[in-house]
């Protein structure tokens, strides 16, 4: 596996596990059961879409990274903080949209950053960016 594609796997992996540990965060606070089936939707969606990127790491041989912890440190803080003044529907959509867009904007730079990448890897990087806007599109109705 070439550099830009061992890149872009571990940046579709890290993304996707710290969108997991944000979404399962969230899903703590959240009362309303369409809102909470919606979050439960998309952690299934990013565990089988970071479990592809880990995957092909783990078969070239690299190592799985795990996102860094002042990053993961500083986004259940933020969430905490947030939702303990308050925990509504708009609010947890509103929080979950900044997050989505956050990856939306990350990924997509990496991924026309790391342009050499082969095929499946950038498939798959557009294949997140893709849940991310679905699940905006979702949380809509909730704002």
């Amino acid at each position: 596996m070439d550099e830009q594609t061992r890149k872009l796997y571990e940046e579709c992996n890290t993304g996707c596990q710290m969108a997991i540990e944000s979404m399962q965060q969230i899903k703590d606070f959240t009362q309303d059961t369409t809102l909470f089936q919606l979050i439960e939707k998309y952690i299934d969606r990013h565990s089988r879409l970071g479990g592809n990127a880990k995957d092909h790491l783990i078969d070239s041989g690299n190592e799985v990274k795990a996102p860094g912890m002042m990053a993961s440190a500083f986004s259940w803080f933020s969430t905490e903080l947030k939702l303990n003044l308050n925990d509504d529907n708009s609010k947890i959509a509103k929080l979950l949209i900044d997050g989505c867009s956050m990856g939306i904007k990350t990924l997509g730079e990496r991924a026309n950053t790391l342009n050499r990448a082969d095929k499946s890897a950038d498939a798959l990087a557009r294949k997140i960016i893709k849940t991310e806007e679905e699940m905006i599109r979702e949380l809509e109705s909730f704002l």
